[in-house]
């Protein structure tokens, strides 16, 4: 039950650390000081551990990765888009 709990937390406080980033992409469209290659390789990784979520069956896992898979695909569309 703790190891949920420290996970659940843990879950919440990293995927929440991307909602200021993309907040303030949509509102400035400024992608300057952020990689585009950082954030590919970025995306790729958390879509496979939302992969890796799904297949041990870890909600925390599932739910932390696919709300931040979803904020990290949002920057590097913005990044794509607006250079």
């Amino acid at each position: 039950m703790m190891t949920e709990l420290i996970g659940s937390i843990a879950a919440v406080m990293t995927t929440l650390a991307f909602l200021p980033q993309v907040l303030h992409i949509l509102k400035s469209r400024d992608t300057r000081g952020i990689s585009g290659t950082m954030y590919s390789i970025f995306t790729s990784g958390v879509f496979l551990w939302l992969i890796y979520g799904c297949l041990i069956g870890s909600w925390p896992v599932i739910i932390a990765n696919a709300l931040t898979f979803v904020l990290a695909a949002i920057i590097l569309l913005l990044k794509l888009r607006h250079g």
